[in-house]
């Protein structure tokens, strides 16, 4: 039987579809953020837990960060943040609301991750081409439209030469499919993988079904910027 928070999540997932639906642009994740703040809704893509699919990477390449950089994309409350962050990486953590911000500092009080306001369709000059591993969790399906695409694209060229991108994303098998613009999330496709790769290149591309019923589809895909 559904819970409290079920129904919350539910709540954030009808918000989040609305106002994905009315703009093609990102700033309704602030809107979504000040509603949880408000204790009206649930954040529904946050778990509070790093992503189980960042973490088996992680672990199966034996990641270490030491005198590395990091920047994870939409970084919300921080727990993929500091994951990388424990793995020795000096991590920048950005997010386009600033009420995620403040919720992931607040979490993580003393934490030595850099969490900042920022927006990937316009990066920081200071951020291109900057880091050692760009870490990119379910933050772009949730967009559509010119936002989606732009979005895919900009991130390879936030990747330092010898720098690795990761992008975890749920996954359809389709090649073009039908998207109800009130139908958020939208899974990626390969082809909108391989353009987030851009000119960098592809070391992995899986796809990966966890042990759902029925199974759920993601990708996890690495990719890297040969050294300069």
């Amino acid at each position: 039987m559904p819970n409290d928070q079920d129904a919350l999540r539910a709540q954030g997932g009808k918000l989040a579809a609305r106002s994905a639906a009315a703009d093609d642009g990102p700033g309704w994740f602030e809107l979504l953020y000040q509603a949880a703040a408000r204790g009206e809704i649930a954040i529904p893509w946050a778990s509070f837990v790093p992503n189980p699919h960042l973490v088996r990477w992680g672990t199966a390449c034996s990641l270490r960060g030491t005198g590395r950089t990091a920047l994870v994309v939409g970084c919300g409350f921080g727990d993929d943040a500091e994951f990388v962050a424990s793995l020795g990486f000096n991590v920048v953590a950005f997010d386009i609301s600033p009420t995620a911000i403040d919720g992931a500092r607040r979490r993580f009080p003393g934490s030595s991750v850099n969490y900042t306001q920022g927006d990937l369709l316009n990066p920081l000059d200071s951020w291109l081409e900057a880091f050692d591993l760009v870490v990119e969790v379910y933050t772009i399906q949730p967009l559509y439209g010119a936002a989606r695409s732009s979005a895919l694209c900009m991130l390879s060229r936030l990747v330092a030469p010898g720098g690795t991108l990761l992008i975890i994303a749920h996954a359809t098998e389709e090649t073009a499919p039908e998207r109800d613009p009130a139908g958020i999330p939208w899974p990626l496709t390969r082809a909108e993988v391989d353009s987030a790769g851009g000119l960098l290149h592809p070391v992995k591309i899986e796809l990966v079904r966890n042990d759902e019923t029925p199974p759920t589809l993601y990708w996890r895909a690495e990719f890297n910027r040969l050294p300069a």
